[in-house]
């Protein structure tokens, strides 16, 4: 890397992201425009020297990994230009400061001295009021209101519901680095006479920001008449829709007893979300939808792999203990066998001498559902060109028939998602239902698609387990990659909303078995995700068969120990 010149800003795509804790793209602002970031991009000052350019993007997307760019603080920087700059300056010190301790990078680049605040709620009101800050250097960049708490999804992405009801965010005063802005918003700030015009008596918004600017709020750049600025929001008809047009949003409500399609899931559950950056739950997220699979069945491909290995494994799961009566050796006297025994000597014969009664772990009362990965995401293939979902949907089979042959209530779910508000969990087998050749071609026909909200789907499945298991014994058996993701369901949010999901089963009494197989993904993900229950990869089924009943029972003695309960009481919309 050329340290005089402009580089490529792509490359430090990966330095953003890290300190970001996202995905987080790096792209060159315009011209004479200082480094700045909308959430979803860092943007970073053209013609600066590759130096330059990395400080910009360390100190930018380190404010969004800190939180110090949440809407709940920007909203307070909006109109006023002097009071970012202090911000970002307060703040851009504290963060490189806390950076320092862990990346080396930082403690080269911070300022010596100590910052002078510990949060962004403080950095905030003293930027804001009146005392001294020191500008900060060029590199920082600048805080921009607007880019922040405007739309992040990117032109020609979907509308918003706010913005299909024509619900938009008050008009924005636009940013300047100019000093006279800076006199101009104190003047308008201390006088009384000008602060009649923030709310007229007409209560319009859009008039009040424009009187705001046109009264000292700052100067017009615009060279328009009086209220040629003001934005203008109307309706055109279109002869075409676009890909991402959809109907306003409409609540649909039914009479009660009267919900068409209740009998396939039509309108499913509404579940909470782990938010782990604000450490709470999220009340009613997330819908999620069961049905049964309905989809034409070939029986011609209802055949399913044998695993002699696997069965013999599972045979030996013993969940409780039942009395084997007149058994040669145990703990105590059967009596009804000593009777016989007396009488059978008395007559002259040569009776068994198994008068013993002995406890074992024969009783199993298990019941498993299967929950197999169908998103889009599964569709990656393994060193030997065969896909994820291929090895999962194989592993599901082989399992439900060998767990049915055994005498275990099971069911088998697919489960994939297109949003919060859409999480289906087509139901290939339920617990009433036998595994029959229907059941098997359907399975062996599954074809992936969607997302992977994986949280969603657990907590779907475990409700469906709870209440028609009808077992003591309760497993939930999770067939992913491990590899979670949503609209706005990505990286540490979306592994920490399955991890606690997981965490909420076993504390419920259900047990938890998450299985990867044929995937890429890497021991350390799978434990961020699958870290609170028992979880295994392999390259296939066969290669876990050996010890499967170790897994099945290690998954269920877990629920013995003593564990915290998972709290549920930050319950918020």
């Amino acid at each position: 890397m050329n340290e005089s010149g402009p580089v490529a800003p792509e490359r430090f795509r990966l330095l953003a992201g890290y300190l970001a804790g996202r995905s987080i793209d790096v792209a060159v602002a315009a011209a004479g425009v200082p480094a700045h970031t909308d959430g979803q991009v860092v943007f970073v000052s053209a013609g600066g020297s590759a130096e330059q350019q990395r400080r910009e993007v360390i100190v930018q997307a380190a404010l969004i990994g800190a939180g110090s760019l949440d809407r709940r603080l920007v909203k307070s920087l909006r109109g006023h230009p002097p009071a970012a700059r202090r911000y970002v300056a307060l703040e851009g010190h504290r963060v490189l400061d806390e950076l320092a301790a862990r990346l080396p990078l930082a403690a080269s680049i911070g300022p010596d001295a100590a910052p002078i605040t510990a949060t962004a709620d403080e950095s905030l009101d003293m930027a804001r009021g009146r005392t001294h800050v020191d500008d900060p250097p060029e590199w920082y960049g600048a805080i921009k209101p607007s880019k922040l708490l405007g739309s992040s999804a990117g032109p020609g992405a979907r509308a918003s519901d706010e913005e299909l009801r024509l619900q938009f965010h008050p008009i924005d005063l636009p940013e300047s680095d100019d000093d006279d802005d800076e006199d101009a918003q104190e003047l308008f700030e201390n006088s009384k006479i000008l602060r009649l015009f923030e709310n007229p008596v007409v209560n319009s918004r859009m008039i009040s920001d424009f009187l705001r600017k046109m009264f000292g709020g700052r100067r017009s750049e615009s060279s328009d008449a009086p209220g040629g600025e003001l934005a203008v929001r109307s309706l055109r008809r279109m002869r075409e829709a676009g890909p991402d047009a959809r109907p306003l949003p409409s609540h649909i409500r039914f009479a009660d007893g009267d919900r068409p399609g209740a009998a396939v899931g039509v309108g499913g559950a509404l579940h909470p979300e782990w938010d782990v950056f604000g450490s709470r739950y999220r009340a009613d997220w997330c819908r999620v939808i069961d049905f049964p699979l309905m989809v034409p069945a070939d029986v011609s491909s209802a055949g399913i792999e044998q695993d002699d290995v696997l069965r013999r494994r599972l045979s030996r799961v013993g969940l409780g203990r039942r009395v084997v009566r007149r058994s040669p050796d145990g703990d105590d006297l059967d009596v009804e066998a000593l009777i016989d025994l007396a009488v059978d000597l008395r007559s002259g014969h040569s009776p068994s001498e198994n008068v013993y009664t002995d406890r074992r772990l024969l009783a199993r009362e298990l019941g498993v559902l299967i929950l197999v990965d169908a998103s889009g995401s599964a569709t990656d293939t393994d060193s030997d060109g065969l896909a994820v979902h291929d090895h999962q949907r194989r592993a599901a089979a082989t399992l439900a028939a060998t767990l049915e042959e055994l005498g275990d209530r099971v069911a088998v779910y697919a489960f994939r998602s297109h949003g919060r508000h859409a999480v289906h969990l087509p139901a290939i087998k339920n617990f009433g239902q036998p595994f029959g050749a229907i059941g098997r071609a359907r399975i062996n026909q599954l074809r992936p698609s969607g997302y992977t909200r994986l949280g969603a789907g657990i907590r779907g499945a475990g409700t469906i387990l709870k209440q028609e298991a009808g077992t003591p014994n309760k497993l939930l058996l999770v067939l992913s990659d491990g590899f979670p993701y949503d609209d706005g369901y990505e990286g540490r949010y979306a592994e920490a909303d399955a991890h606690r999901a997981l965490e909420e089963l076993r504390a419920d009494g259900v047990a938890c078995l998450c299985l990867s197989l044929g995937a890429a993904t890497d021991t350390a993900s799978l434990e961020r995700v699958f870290g609170s229950a028992s979880h295994a990869s392999a390259a296939n089924l066969a290669a876990l068969s050996p010890r499967m009943d170790e897994l099945f029972l290690s998954s269920l003695r877990e629920l013995a120990a003593p564990r915290r309960r998972a709290p549920r009481t930050k319950v918020r919309p």
